[in-house]
């Protein structure tokens, strides 16, 4: 029994061994080289690419503009100032005044000196007018009346003037402008002398007869003989007020000094004596030295002669403002050349509370220039 278990283990080995056998050689799914394994998957065909999509072209740029130039700066506006002479304080004031309102708006200006000479100056305004370099010209007059032509030319080359003080004309009793398209700014002299006339024979009351000195300025100037032919006549018709002399005292305290001197030795008794303010200020050492009491009215206030009627020196000055003149006369000036619709003519007593300066009147007020 044990040979025949034996037997039947070894048939079915053997039998098993050619099944294994047969197996193998029927197997179509085992590996070969020229089919992969499923260990190393085929590998996915890259997809196409998709093609480049077409670039559009730019658009086309716009033409650049043309550069536009940088516009030039504004060029200042340029204004002429001829004035009675630059050592003259009264002309000094105006000067300050237009210099004043240059600064305020960039203007340039300039000073041109005559040394109170007519015909100088009117040498001036022609070259200037020539020159062409200038906007405007404002005009202190030496001599009104000689310098008409010459004004008549600035303003038919386009050039605004105005008349600053001396009117331009042979009338001296008015503000308004004798030649067409002038501008004055200023005061009449007629009526300057009838005032001066009348602080005169204000400071004579109570004094009867009450002898009455006048120093005039310049006998060779127009404005000053219609100022002393206004005052002669006023002071002829008062009542009780003599006029004793009627001498030139110009417009400095050394002329001022010298006819005042010459006046005391000629009449020992003088009560009051007018003058410009610069010659007032010479007759006050005169008087002084000749020990004279004499009342003193001024024409014209620089600080020197206001500081004498506050303090009791003087009896009155003739108010003025006249750096504000000045700088009334370089606004109009302006205005006129920028277009517009300046006044003809401009009344400077308006810059004062009074133009009869007594002490009561002055009060705080200062003198705009210096002798």
């Amino acid at each position: 029994m044990t040979k025949m278990f034996l037997r039947l283990v070894a048939l079915l080995l053997a039998l098993g061994l050619v099944a294994a056998a047969c197996g193998n050689d029927d197997d179509s799914s085992a590996p070969t080289d020229e089919q992969p394994s499923q260990a190393e998957p085929t590998a996915e065909p890259e997809p196409t690419s998709e093609p480049e999509p077409v670039s559009e072209p730019e658009p086309t740029s716009e033409p650049e503009s043309a550069v536009e130039p940088e516009p030039e700066p504004d060029e200042p506006l340029r204004v002429a100032f001829f004035g009675f002479a630059a050592a003259n304080g009264f002309a000094q004031a105006t000067w300050a005044g237009i210099q004043e309102g240059a600064a305020e708006i960039g203007a340039e200006v300039e000073f041109f000196d005559p040394v109170f000479d007519a015909n100088t100056q009117i040498s001036q305004i022609q070259d200037a007018i020539t020159a062409g370099d200038w906007d405007a010209f404002i005009v202190q007059a030496n001599d009104g009346n000689a310098v008409v032509p010459v004004i008549e030319e600035a303003l038919e080359a386009g050039i605004p003037v105005v008349g600053e003080f001396t009117p331009i004309g042979t009338d001296y009793s008015t503000i308004e402008p004798q030649v067409d398209g002038l501008i004055f700014v200023g005061a009449a002299p007629v009526d300057n002398g009838v005032i001066l006339a009348e602080m005169a024979i204000e400071a004579c009351a109570g004094v009867d007869p009450c002898n009455v000195v006048y120093l005039e300025g310049f006998r060779a100037l127009p404005l000053d003989v219609a100022r002393t032919d206004a005052f002669h006549s006023t002071i002829e018709a008062a009542a009780g007020v003599e006029l004793v002399a009627s001498v030139e005292g110009g417009y400095l305290p050394d002329t001022g000094l010298s006819a005042a001197q010459d006046v005391f030795v000629a009449h020992s008794v003088v009560h009051v004596m007018v003058g410009s303010a610069q010659a007032i200020l010479g007759a006050e050492q005169a008087a002084g030295d000749a020990g004279v009491s004499v009342k003193l009215i001024g024409n014209g206030s620089p600080r020197q002669a206001v500081d004498a009627v506050r303090e009791g020196r003087w009896h009155a000055v003739f108010l003025d403002a006249e750096r504000d003149a000045g700088r009334t006369a370089f606004d109009l000036a302006v205005e006129a050349v920028t277009g517009g619709n300046p006044p003809s003519s401009f009344d400077t007593t308006t810059l004062v509370p009074n133009v009869k300066g007594t002490a009561d009147v002055i009060g705080d007020f200062e003198g705009q220039w210096d002798t």
